[in-house]
Order: C-alpha cells, then structure tokens, then sequence
C-alpha cells in the first residue's frame, strides 16, 4: 500500500487512465480513521466510453472462441495471484477486515475465475451455444427449429456492493468476459481501492483485449443513461437503489436485461428432535456463529434469522451467547483480533440504528458491547460492531423481525412448534438468497428444501454426515445459483455455465437439418 490521501484513483475507461474533474469522495481507514485515497468520476465522457468498450472490447472478444476467451480468464487469475499481497493489504485499510474475512474475498475471486477459465475450455472452439434439441415444424423433418445463444452486442455494467470488492468484481466479470461481453464495473464507493487496483493490475498486465475492462469509481450519476438497448446491467445493493433502477428509462424504455440482487433476511431453520448436544444442534450453532460474525455480518447472504424447536430454544440462546462471547472485535491488526469492523462510520450509524429497531420488537440475549470489548481501537473512532443476540418469543407477532434487515453482526433467535410453522416462518422473509436446514432425517429435508426452494435462491442442507464437510451457508460457490426471488431482487448469477445465459440473446433459427447441422 503506497497511496497517500492526496492521491486520487484514477479511472479506466475509453482506453486510457483518467482522473474525475471534482473534489471527489475521501475514503478512509474505518478502524483508525485515517485518510486513504480519493475517488472521483466527475466530468467523464460516459457515453463515448461505453461506445469504445461495446466497439473495441466487444469486437475483439466476439472474434475469440469460449475456450480462448477461458484462457484470458486463466491469464488474469494468474495475474491477480501474483498481487494477492497487496489486495489484502488495501483490504485491511479499507475495509477493516481481518485476514481470514479478506481471504473469503480475495481467494474467492481467484476461485471463480478458475472455475469460469476451466469452462470456457470445456465449451471448447465455438463461439455460440446451443440451446437445446432441434424441434420439427412441418410434417417432413427436414425443416426445423433450433435454439441458438450469442454474445449480447453490448456491455455488462456491472455496479457492485461495498462488502465484497474483489470477489463482487470476478464473480460478475469472469462470466461476462467469457461470453464475449466487455465489462464496465462501478464498485461502491466506499470499498473501491481494491477493485481499482485489481482492474490497473489486469491492465498494466496487458491480458484482455483493449475495451474489455473498464472502471469508474465515484458517483454512478450518468451511468445508466450511457446504456443502450443491448447493454446489461448487473446491480447487488439496498432495495431502494434496485428500484430506482427498475423505473429508469435504459430499463423501463430501452429494456436493457437487468440482473438484481438485494435485501434479504435469511434464516437458519434446526429440525424438531434435534437435542442440544446433538450434531444437528452443534452444526448450527457454529455456522450461526460464522455467519453473524464473518466480515463483521457484511454479507448479503448472512444468517439474520434462527428457527429453533420451541423446547430447545432457551438452550440455543445459552449456546449461541456463550460462543459469541469468546469473539474478540477490533483493530484487525491485532493479533488476538477475531472480527474487525464496519466499512465505515456510516454503516456503523445505519448498524446501531436498526439494532435499535430490532430492539423494540425483541429481547436482548447477548450484547457484546459490555465492558473493554473493543481491543486496540478507539470507540469514538472505529466503525466496530459487537456481536447482538436478539431473541423474538412471539415470532409470528412481530413482523420487523421477518422485514428488517441489519447488515451487521445481528441476529434474533426464534422458537417454532412444528415443522410446517418452521417453514412457514422461514418463507416471511417474502423471498432470501439463503436458508440453511439442519438435522438428521432425510426425507424430512427433502420435503422441507423442495418447499423453500420456492422462496430461496439457495437451500443450504447441513446433515450429520455432510457436517465437515460443506461449504457454509454464507459461501457463495460459482457452481451454485446466487439470487432469490421477492425482496431478494429476483436475479440469478453465477451457478455455473448458467451464468452465461444473461449475457447471450437467445434465438430460434427455423432452417432445414443440413443448415441446422452446420450451426452445431
């Protein structure tokens, strides 16, 4: 980490580096305060920029096959690996997190774009996808309908989160890249070191085409009116900003595709007969403890929910509370340190804030913030969270609880009397990217994970012989599918070659078998 705070990133964008024209956004250290770097988009040319990414950018990875655009990827992982260093190091000044949190993103970026180059060379030397049998139209056989996927003829703007910036960045790009579709990502503000420097690094490195990366770091005023009918935008942020973007012209007029990921309250559901000391039991309470404390609660995709049997619900919050209590907050810097902070003072207002809502609707069962709880940092200063343990008896009489998402380390535990009050508890969340179920009858969870499947982007099943084994409730694997439906925004990305499809346009192509042949 070289940068001073007088110094500003620049952005990429039209083929060249380019600073913004106004004073810009100060970001700074969350746990120290400190002044950083300045970010600014002020006075770009949007439009002419977004013309030479469609033009230069679009043409050249068209021209590629999936196997030679899956090569690039492999390029820029390999080149990324080689700064892994300096990621982590901007990522603890930036976003306060502590090395293990900013491994989940900075490894997990380099794991995705493994994953997409290893496909892009299983799709092999075609530069279009097939989709699906042919179908016959006419009594003779020999004319047909086939479904064919081609790269959009635009771009993909991507405007990403401020809680994964590098990892936000690749899981978007790597399958927008490997379709042919060049990529412009806004990363949030107040996390954007890491995804510019990692966007300067594949630059400098020369490893994609001109055009097929760009960054504009700062305000997003102007980036949606740059669009135009073929582009696709990709969102992850609050469902305020989802709908502002719903009702802007590039979507409502021009239908540019959008893909939307937000709110979402997801939940942790333990079966009915699972005692406390059983694996079930032991499961969850350690992944509840993961995922509340994990990047200090900053994931879309955390567990802000627990749904317990009603007669060992005083047991989990006894459970819970005391493995919460072990966990030391603070300067990440520190080696005793286990969960860092916030991402800024801002959040830590908008944190604080809604514990207080939660509050009103709940009882306290753990409250880190007792006594010297916070380790070589100042209060007044640093962004840092407590671990919060909320307990709702009346789950069904207070609905804040079902609507209110705290995107910090929060959660309120919740007693059910049966089985279908569970889920029906559990699908009050009015659509989440995440449910984990934990117990040991098969068939059980099953019927439970095809029930919430329809309200669930991703049903997360934790059985006693998959406990060492699974990846988490609140690991997003580019194998799997990413979104959920309702309040969740309604999106998909990733889930292997499925991710490919938002960036091809999908058409019917009515011609005879010897044409068709040809086509695959």
């Amino acid at each position: 980490m070289t940068a001073t705070s007088g110094e500003r990133l620049n952005n990429y964008l039209g083929g060249r580096w380019q600073p913004g024209q106004g004073p810009g956004t100060l970001l700074t250290d969350p746990v120290l305060g400190d002044a950083l770097v300045r970010v600014d988009a002020t006075g770009l040319d949007l439009p002419a920029g977004f013309e030479h990414a469609r033009r230069a950018g679009g043409s050249a990875l068209r021209a590629l096959s999936y196997r030679e655009r899956g090569a690039l990827l492999a390029a820029v992982q390999a080149t990324l690996q080689k700064h892994r260093d300096t990621y982590f190091a901007l990522s603890l000044a930036n976003s306060g997190t502590v090395a293990a949190d900013t491994g989940i993103d900075v490894d997990g970026a380099l794991y995705t774009l493994g994953v997409y180059a290893r496909l892009g060379d299983t799709l092999g030397d075609r530069r279009h996808l097939i989709d699906g049998e042919p179908a016959r139209l006419a009594k003779d056989p020999l004319f047909q309908s086939q479904h064919v996927q081609v790269p959009t003829r635009g771009l993909a703007l991507l405007i990403n989160a401020f809680n994964f910036p590098a990892w936000g960045l690749w899981a978007k790009a790597a399958p927008a890249l490997l379709s042919g579709v060049p990529v412009v990502v806004k990363p949030a503000t107040a996390t954007a070191w890491v995804t510019q420097r990692m966007v300067q690094d594949v630059v400098e490195a020369g490893v994609l085409p001109p055009g097929a990366l760009s960054v504009v770091c700062g305000s997003s005023a102007g980036l949606l009116d740059a669009l135009q009918p073929f582009d696709v935008l990709a969102f992850t942020g609050s469902a305020d900003t989802a709908a502002t973007i719903r009702s802007h012209a590039a979507v409502a007029q021009r239908s540019v595709r959008t893909n939307i990921e937000a709110d979402s309250v997801n939940s942790a559901l333990l079966l009915p007969g699972e005692a406390p000391g059983s694996d079930s039991f032991e499961a969850l309470v350690r992944d509840v403890v993961r995922e509340m404390t994990q990047k200090s609660g900053q994931k879309c995709t955390a567990i802000r929910r627990i749904l317990v049997p009603q007669a060992v619900y005083a047991q989990a919050a006894e459970a819970l509370s005391a493995r919460l209590a072990q966990v030391s907050v603070g300067n990440p810097r520190h080696s005793t340190v286990r969960m860092g902070s916030l991402v800024s003072r801002a959040q830590w207002q908008s944190v604080m804030q809604g514990i207080g809502e939660l509050r009103s609707a709940t009882r306290v069962l753990h409250d880190g913030h007792q006594g010297t709880w916070l380790v070589d940092a100042d209060p007044a200063i640093a962004s840092c969270v407590a671990p919060v343990l909320l307990g709702a008896d009346d789950p069904d009489g207070q609905p804040l609880v079902h609507d209110k998402e705290v995107f910090g380390p929060v959660a309120t535990l919740m007693p059910y009397r049966d089985t279908e009050h569970a889920l029906a508890l559990a699908e009050r969340g009015q659509g989440s990217l995440a449910v984990s179920l934990f117990g040991a009858d098969n068939a059980v969870l099953a019927g439970s994970a095809v029930r919430l499947a329809a309200s669930h982007g991703r049903v997360h099943v934790v059985s006693p012989d998959v406990a060492r084994l699974h990846t988490g409730h609140g690991t997003v694997m580019p194998q799997s599918l990413h979104g959920g439906p309702g309040r969740a925004g309604g999106g998909e990305e990733l889930g292997g070659a499925r991710a490919l499809n938002f960036y091809h346009r999908r058409a019917a192509v009515q011609a005879s078998t010897h044409v068709l042949t040809n086509l695959a």
